[in-house]
């Protein structure tokens, strides 16, 4: 009889190609994983997976375009979706489980614990990391709803390309970068990066990063 474990087959999503680099080389040591496509942005994400039809989708939670959520709610049913994020806030755990992810996970994970996390979601359990986890079961309960976010009417002024150029400077992007990213010209991105400064009432770039991180905009 063959006992021979089958291979999972992984998609990942995340729009820093060096951190994809870095999980498919982790993934690489796994005999049992196979990484079957990867994508940078929503829709080359929901394109991939709807093509390859992996057994498990390791997705980011924050992108331009809609991020993870967008990707839940454009792919077809089939792959289980772990999601990997920097971002430990309550309401961006309970927003993509909402949205139909299996598991979420920090990227502070070590190489072993994602695998083996990888591996819990195909086999059908739901898998956290630790503190994330009473975050759903609160949520789910109804004993500790996520509060509705304070205003923030800085924020609230910018417009949905404004806060993809706010995203991308913060996680350390060019301008040239930026706008290759977006399919729009250098000039765009320096007239958005402008009235970004202006809305916030920041005095330079540093001083937006800043402002931006303290609002887990990243």
């Amino acid at each position: 009889m063959n006992t021979a474990r089958l291979s999972v087959r992984v998609f990942l999503v995340d729009d820093h190609a060096v951190f994809r680099s870095g999980v498919r080389a982790e993934l690489s040591r796994e005999t049992d994983m196979e990484v079957v496509g990867e994508a940078g942005g929503v829709a080359e994400a929901v394109a991939g997976i709807n093509s390859a039809k992996p057994d498990v989708v390791l997705l980011d939670v924050h992108m331009p375009d809609g991020g993870g959520v967008a990707v839940l709610h454009g792919i077809d049913s089939g792959p289980v979706c772990l999601a990997l994020s920097v971002s430990d806030a309550a309401e961006d755990v309970i927003a993509v489980i909402r949205a139909g992810a299996r598991g979420y996970v920090t990227k502070t994970i070590s190489g072993a614990e994602l695998a083996d996390g990888i591996r819990r979601v195909a086999g059908g359990d739901a898998v956290f990391s630790p503190r994330l986890a009473g975050f759903v079961l609160d949520s789910f309960t109804g004993r500790s709803p996520v509060p509705e976010p304070p205003l923030d009417p800085e924020l609230d002024s910018l417009t949905p390309r404004e806060l993809e150029v706010l995203r991308l400077l913060a996680r350390g992007y060019t301008y040239r970068e930026i706008a290759e990213k977006l399919f729009i010209s250098v000039k765009t991105v320096e007239t958005h990066a402008s009235n970004v400064l202006r809305k916030t009432q920041q005095s330079n770039r540093n001083a937006l990063t800043r402002w931006a991180h303290r609002r887990r905009i990243d």
